[in-house]
């Protein structure tokens, strides 16, 4: 029976070639662009879900409150908390600690390696996360004092390990920032679908050693992050008056900090999508994105699916005459239902397999885009998502051939083989509610897609405040040893540079526009009081930088040369950006200008005010700055070069870079294309967006062309009678294009307020947003108009310019 269904079937697919194509492509298009997106939401959704204890790992995240508002929500918190939770609360049985190195030079026979991916972490690190060994003993390997573990690609790098036999490298020594350090583990690399990233785990007894016992047991060093694991039978419920304890026993009422502390757990599982913490650690996502691509991924399979429901039951008149005949011949509704069912089995089937194809042709050319190294493989990884896609795939199938089976096996013989058959109204209604829904989605989406992209012009072509433009940076020489000349060395390197005719001005600074910068928490003026403290971003500088970077000072002075002294205790001297004044109790600039404040144990006089510049990009609030006259040693040094031969000052800074510091990497960027980088996630993101909501766009056309071809063919006896009695082509056009062009308004109508209030939630996630304007709202309704003009005008022109005679001779 089943072959017979089949040969139906194929039979069938033969006879209407462009239907049966179009039905098929329309279902592959929408599969291959759903298995495409869905890779990449998987691979989202997988981070941190390797670990043996996932679901009952957290992360410990540190709230700071002045005067009952939070001004903090923070990763980092101090060495003894997670020591202390373990201690205190019965359901938190583990805990790890690390606490990142940045940029760390690592000689091994006699080679210099720069490596970023450095920590320091406890000897608990391989027992709360499964990173796998393959050297070494995961309770003892960061046990001891100068003991490191590093990745399996650095131990090939560095010793070029045969045929897997990292135990042989095991005891080997290598030499970090001038320290001897043994190496007593490696790891396998770390997977990218974690957030934690690393590539070298220096001991933490190492730290404690080097920094004293306050990194051990202290209550007043906030950089360290702690991750704990809590008991099967707790949960963050039961467990979140016993934080709010812990803060209110241990630190008081601000006498640590100066700020009211709170502590929480967040999930380990939203430590990527669902983040937005202060001094984050890893490697961080957007969980609204993500869902977004998802919901794209499955308005695109159900539009591919309305399609072949449309165009089935569009043939309704054709097939009928097909039932008819077999129920003459003794077919009962079943039989009948179960062909048309082989059939739709054999479309998805097709279009699956033309899918799949199209996926290992695109693949490489997706992955490229986006960096990764993903595959179908990482869908079958998770169980559930397995089972999504299964279900998923089947459902369809089911569902996109029992209505059109339903439809077609229900005419009855009699009247079919009379002639007196029709389209039902209800079968008619539905067709056009599908439409509707395909063009309401693609409205949706050109309307999401304009916004992304209006939003990234917008943060991209704001006035910053600063001038980024020509200007070269340098990562600082970290490999020198401190000492008494290396103040002396900054000098003279600025001033060897400053003679280059196309290098203009020099500048120090220990963080650049787009770090995240360092608080201080206990910053007071007479306007405040001292009792009502405030909290304000740090940023150390020279003399030079605001005029490298072209900060206006709108009151008071800039930093002279004289502000600066190698003795901390010896600083007095301040400048505020005008949040910073406005914070501390000035409405303008020139009432704070000149006076003291108070920060820390001792007062500060302001030397000026710095207009308010954006530090970091327009996805966040402007920030409180306070800046320092402290040269930087090992971070960041900026020049401002011409236009004219880059080159040339480029080699002109590293001549005297390595002459002054020699041994240590030259490294450089422009600060603009840096600036610009923190963008890139929503680029990203907006390109993968406009490019699947195009492909959704053309299998709704694709299905309407579809459909609109067979409505005229349908229609091409009446037709021809209008053209005898004097219908024109372009009346024609609009008699037959019109029905089509009112359901696209009427979608344009009804996903105008859907797509308004999506935007609005999108945009709620941007300090600085865009005004949504009417040509973001009003262009997507006319693209997809004339989309759908263009994509029915073929048929319907081609139709209505037969010769009338011809027609009516065949009928």
């Amino acid at each position: 029976m089943l072959y017979n269904y089949l040969k139906t079937t194929w039979r069938s697919l033969l006879r209407h070639k462009r239907f049966s194509l179009i039905n098929i492509f329309g279902l592959a298009f929408g599969m291959t662009a759903a298995l495409l997106i869905l890779q990449y939401v998987q691979y989202e959704w997988s981070f941190d879900t390797f670990h043996a204890d996932s679901e009952r790992l957290y992360r410990v995240v540190n709230d700071r409150y002045q005067n009952g508002e939070r001004i903090q929500r923070g990763t980092i918190t101090y060495s003894m908390v997670g020591p202390t939770m373990v201690r205190e609360m019965p359901e938190v049985e583990a805990y790890t600690r690390m606490m990142p190195m940045g940029r760390t030079g690592i000689t091994v026979n006699e080679e210099v390696f720069t490596e970023t991916e450095v920590m320091f972490a406890d000897e608990y690190f391989f027992d709360l996360f499964s990173f796998p060994l393959l050297a070494g003993d995961a309770t003892t390997v960061l046990k001891d004092v100068q003991t490191v573990a590093i990745s399996q690609a650095l131990a090939d790098k560095y010793f070029e390990v045969k045929e897997g036999k990292y135990e042989e490298v095991v005891g080997k020594m290598l030499t970090i920032q001038g320290n001897a350090y043994k190496l007593a583990g490696v790891f396998e690399n770390v997977p990218t679908h974690s957030h934690l990233q690393f590539d070298v785990l220096v001991s933490y007894q190492t730290l404690v050693a080097q920094a004293g016992e306050n990194a051990d047991n202290g209550f007043d060093w906030s950089d360290f992050y702690h991750y704990v694991r809590i008991d099967d039978e707790s949960n963050l419920a039961g467990l979140a008056p016993k934080l709010e304890a812990f803060g209110e026993r241990h630190f008081g009422e601000g006498d640590v900090s100066g700020s009211v502390e709170r502590f929480s757990l967040q999930p380990l599982a939203d430590a990527h999508l669902y983040s937005d913490l202060e001094y984050e650690i890893g490697v961080t996502g957007n969980g609204k994105a993500v869902s977004a691509l998802f919901a794209i991924a499955l308005f695109i399979l159900l539009i591919a699916w309305i399609n072949y429901i449309n165009l089935t039951t569009a043939r309704s008149i054709e097939r009928a005459r097909e039932v008819g005949v077999r129920k003459v011949l003794g077919a009962t509704r079943r039989q009948l239902v179960w062909q048309f069912m082989a059939e739709s089995m054999v479309f998805n089937i097709s279009g699956l397999m033309i899918a799949l194809a199209m996926m290992e042709f695109l693949q490489p050319a997706f992955n490229g885009w986006l960096e990764l190294e993903l595959s179908l493989a990482i869908l079958a990884q998770d169980g559930q998502m397995l089972a999504l896609l299964i279900g998923t795939f089947v459902g369809g199938m089911i569902l996109s051939g029992f209505y059109p089976a339903l439809v077609l096996s229900k005419h009855q013989p009699a009247s079919v083989l009379k002639g007196n058959f029709a389209h039902s109204s209800q079968g008619n209604l539905l067709r056009k509610g599908l439409v509707v829904f395909q063009f309401a989605c693609s409205v949706t989406l050109i309307i999401g897609t304009l916004t992304i992209y209006q939003q990234l012009d917008y943060m991209q072509n704001q006035d910053l405040g600063m001038d980024l433009e020509q200007t070269l940076v340098v990562e600082g020489p970290y490999l020198t040893q401190w000492d008494s000349t290396f103040i002396e060395r900054i000098h003279t390197f600025k001033t060897e540079v400053e003679r280059h005719p196309n290098i203009h001005q020099a500048t120090t600074s220990a963080r650049i526009p787009g770090n995240r910068l360092p608080r201080v928490f206990n910053l007071s003026s007479p306007k405040t009081g001292k009792d009502q403290t405030i909290t304000a971003s740090r940023m150390n500088v020279d003399h030079d930088f605001m005029e490298v970077y072209g900060l206006e000072v709108v009151a008071g002075r800039a930093f002279r040369a004289t502000d600066h002294h190698q003795d901390w205790q010896a600083l007095s001297h301040v400048m505020l950006n005008e949040a910073a004044a406005r914070k501390l109790g000035y409405a303008e600039p020139n009432e704070v200008a000149g006076k003291q404040i108070h920060m820390g144990d001792r007062p500060w006089e302001v030397a000026g005010i710095v207009a308010d510049f954006h530090q970091r990009s327009l996805q966040q609030p402007m920030e409180p700055i306070v800046f320092l006259p402290a040269y930087s040693t090992y971070d960041y040094y900026s020049f401002k070069i011409s236009e004219q031969a880059p080159e040339s000052s480029i080699a002109a800074v590293q001549e005297a870079y390595d002459k002054l510091f020699p041994g240590n990497p030259f490294v450089y960027f422009f600060m603009d294309k840096r600036f610009e980088s923190q963008y890139r996630d929503d680029q990203r993101f907006g390109e993968l967006f406009s490019l699947f909501s195009l492909l959704a766009i053309c299998i709704a056309c694709l299905g309407l062309f579809g459909l609109a071809s067979y409505s005229t063919l349908q229609r091409t006896k009446e037709i021809s009678i209008r053209k005898i009695l004097g219908a024109s082509v372009p009346q024609l056009f609009v008699l037959l294009s019109r029905q089509f062009i009112m359901l696209v308004i009427f979608a344009y109508i009804l996903a105008l307020p859907l797509a308004y209030w999506g935007v609005k939630e999108w945009l709620a996630g941007y300090a600085y947003a865009m005004n949504i304007s009417w040509v973001v709202l009003l262009v997507p309704g006319l693209l997809v108009l004339l989309i759908a003009l263009l994509t029915i005008s073929y048929q319907t022109i081609q139709t209505a310019r037969m010769n009338p005679v011809e027609t009516l001779r065949r009928e």
